[in-house]
């Protein structure tokens, strides 16, 4: 069953089910959940592998950051405004919000319409339970023009799901909000 606003509101103040959301999401969200909000892009580069029981994520270099509101806008290197996505360019991203959930919810990260009425495609996964951290996902731009999204700018949707029975705790390497891993390391 999906939860709903109210509910999700509940769990928020009761267990922290969601750090960082904005106001607008604390006093009025819409929709089944919370919109997400862009709070880092990062460029990959060099290169991948995935194995049985290896693996070793590309290269990853932090090309904008959300340093606060536009008008208190911090100055640092990667700290931008906004970031131009060109056709076929491909980031990992990252949200401002960071989830904490209990072992009897999961979630599911969809897209804003307006995301990919304007070009831009989330490769997203299941948020399993247990994950605590913020949430990175691939954002694509499949459409013919440059988008330019603000850092800050609402462009994912998520979902909480109750699990019947119990859940299985997730145990990856992800956990925490890591973006990529360092070295060549085995699966957990």
């Amino acid at each position: 069953m999906i939860l709903s606003p109210k509910e999700l509101l509940k769990l928020v103040k009761k267990i922290k089910l969601v750090e960082g959301l904005s106001e607008r999401e604390l006093t009025n969200p819409e929709g089944a959940g919370f919109d997400l909000r862009l709070g880092e892009v990062y460029k990959i580069s060099g290169k991948a592998f995935l194995g049985e029981i290896h693996r070793q994520t590309p290269d990853i270099t932090l090309v904008a950051k959300y340093e606060g509101k536009l008008s208190e806008a911090k100055s640092s290197s990667a700290g931008t405004k906004s970031i131009k996505i060109k056709p076929g360019d491909f980031f990992l991203v990252k949200t401002i919000e960071k989830v904490n959930l209990p072992i009897e919810l999961s979630a599911v990260i969809l897209p804003r319409t307006t995301t990919f009425r304007s070009g831009l495609f989330l490769r997203t996964g299941p948020v399993q339970p247990g994950y605590q951290g913020e949430l990175t996902f691939g954002l694509k731009n499949e459409g013919p023009i440059t988008v330019e999204i603000e850092m800050g700018a609402r462009f994912a949707h998520i979902i909480f799901q109750e699990i019947k029975g119990v859940g299985s705790a997730y145990r990856g390497q992800w956990q925490g909000g890591r973006v990529s891993a360092t070295k060549k390391e085995k699966q957990v």
